[in-house]
């Protein structure tokens, strides 16, 4: 490692590092296609997967996915060198993912690879209206356990971020913040779904005031915490629970806590949108 690399801050990420399959459909593809509702996210098993991609002439795009993931690609562009902390199959897509880290100025030392389970795919599927309508396979990343979280493989990092999904799992999302406090780590959140929020109700707030230190959430999980559409009222409830928060408002800008201060940044506004898969993340 040369002295550029080695004075850059690192940053892990810890959650599914997914390969996003991106392909462009009419609304009649998905009507005729795909099961369940256009847009948001529903997971799929492998056969459900490989039937929807048989049916598909071409992917678009293929790009590394995951909301922490994708997290951690920002910050490798803002300068960080970022790793993520998932599993990854043995196989193409796991191959494609540790690569595009590496060449986006990350490290793939911290993945762990898992030989009997592929790596996850989301094929995200993007109507004219640039709605994106997305079927997951998780594959090996939902084999992440608290076995895999030690303070050896988080010693050196300076800040751990993780994804609201793994609060599912509620023993995994406590051990993995616990460990990154006593590895030395400042530890950010994003809540990621509304759902999320909902479905956690009952140990989140506690979870948030014992660990979290930057907290991020749109206006639908802000909303579903905070019970309010104020969001100026939103972000104080929020500051009870972490000392930096953000709440992200879409085409109305964010807001951002720290202490007493509260900044409201303006939005630079997309006159032509293409699709909005992993804006949220890149924040």
């Amino acid at each position: 490692m040369d002295m550029a690399t080695s004075n850059k801050t690192k940053v892990i990420g810890t959650g599914s590092p997914v390969v996003d399959l991106m392909v462009y459909v009419e609304d009649s593809f998905l009507k005729d296609n795909v099961n369940g509702e256009k847009g948001g996210m529903e997971l799929i098993d492998s056969q459900e997967a490989e039937r929807i991609l048989s049916r598909l002439e071409k992917i678009e795009i293929k790009t590394t996915g995951g909301s922490a993931g994708n997290t951690i690609f920002a910050m490798c562009e803002l300068g960080a060198e970022g790793s993520m902390l998932g599993r990854l199959g043995n196989d193409e897509n796991g191959e494609f993912y540790k690569s595009s880290l590496v060449n986006a100025g990350g490290s793939a030392d911290s993945f762990i690879i898992d030989n009997e389970a592929p790596t996850a795919v989301s094929i995200a599927m993007v109507t004219p209206d640039a709605e994106r309508t997305m079927r997951t396979n998780l594959g090996a990343a939902m084999k992440l356990s608290p076995q895999d979280i030690t303070k050896e493989n988080l010693k050196g990092f300076s800040l751990l971020h993780t994804e609201g999904y793994l609060i599912f799992n509620k023993e995994l999302i406590t051990h993995i913040l616990k460990t990154a406090k006593e590895a030395g780590c400042i530890v950010s959140l994003d809540l990621s779904s509304f759902e999320v929020v909902n479905a956690s109700k009952d140990f989140l707030p506690q979870l948030l005031k014992d660990y979290v230190d930057i907290l991020f959430a749109n206006e639908d999980e802000a909303e579903a915490f905070c019970g309010t559409k104020d969001f100026e009222k939103a972000i104080d409830i929020l500051s009870q629970y972490s000392k930096i928060c953000a709440v992200k408002l879409g085409k109305k800008g964010s807001l951002i806590k720290s202490g007493d201060e509260v900044i409201k940044i303006d939005p630079v506004l997309c006159e032509n949108p293409v699709d909005t898969l992993g804006a949220g993340d890149y924040w």
